[in-house]
């Protein structure tokens, strides 16, 4: 799996991760979710995202099943919900994460999305007492304008902004009109998360092109969602098959030609 510099940080991760929004809900899908990400990390989709709104903590334990014995070869990414996001809620939340994921760190803490409920800087200052303590190596937000990142950036200080976690998918391309180039132009991280949502990939141009590649439409759409050096993307899978696919979006080149197309087709 290619991996890239993480945002400012310089980190390298995998450019394809894992998400596992949906996990950890029901007793009757564990040993398939933890094998999913299992297989998933065999395959170096280490980046593996969760949160502790997914399952109330459940997806949490999901990944740390799957990431037991094998902790440092995995991007540990998790979530603080906005009701949490008090500068003592902020502390408490990771805490309980670690204690769920079994593990002394993270390697990314992300705020979960904007809420006027707790203001900005508490949060980003429990973030950076975080860091300090060595309970999260990196610090980002999710679902932030980048009116909201600028502020985000001033409560941190010297601290960078790592990254910024948003909805990117071929039917909803909105972050490349402010959110990505701001991105780009301050170095912060952009992963895509539902990249694979509203299934249009699945025919037309997209699957056209990646017949001529001898690709599945699911890893063209990968590979488009990826093509700038700030672009990272975490779709969730759960089915053998479509994990390998996953593995496999990067292993091929999208022409110009193909870039065009795809571009003026979504």
């Amino acid at each position: 799996m290619i991996t890239r510099p993480f945002g400012p940080t310089g980190v390298p991760v995998p450019v394809i991760g894992q998400g596992t929004w949906g996990m950890g809900e029901t007793r009757a899908r564990r040993r398939e979710e933890v094998s999913a990400l299992r297989l998933g990390i065999e395959l170096g989709l280490t980046h593996i995202d969760t949160a502790e709104m997914y399952a109330d903590g459940g997806a949490e334990r999901v990944v740390a099943e799957a990431a037991r014995g094998q902790r440092e070869q995995v991007f540990i990414v998790s979530k603080v919900l906005p009701s949490n996001a008090s500068y003592a809620g902020t502390v408490r939340a990771c805490e309980a994460s670690l204690r769920r994921l079994g593990t002394d760190y993270l390697d990314l803490y992300l705020l979960h999305w904007w809420s006027d409920r707790h203001p900005v800087e508490e949060t980003m200052r429990a973030m950076t007492e975080l860091a300090a303590r060595g309970l999260t190596r990196l610090v980002g937000v999710s679902n932030l304008d980048v009116p909201q990142m600028r502020r985000a950036q001033r409560a941190l200080g010297s601290l960078p902004l790592a990254s910024n976690q948003v909805l990117y998918h071929l039917r909803d391309r909105e972050i490349e009109k402010d959110v990505l180039p701001h991105c780009e132009r301050r170095r912060v991280a952009v992963v895509g998360y539902t990249p694979l949502a509203r299934g249009g990939f699945m025919r037309g141009v997209v699957a056209k092109i990646a017949k001529r590649h001898g690709r599945t439409p699911r890893q063209v759409a990968l590979n488009f969602l990826t093509r700038r050096p700030a672009l990272f993307t975490i779709p969730k899978a759960s089915d053998p098959e479509h994990v390998r696919e996953n593995a496999g979006a990067l292993d091929f080149t999208l022409s110009r030609q193909d870039l065009r197309a795809i571009d003026a087709a979504t």
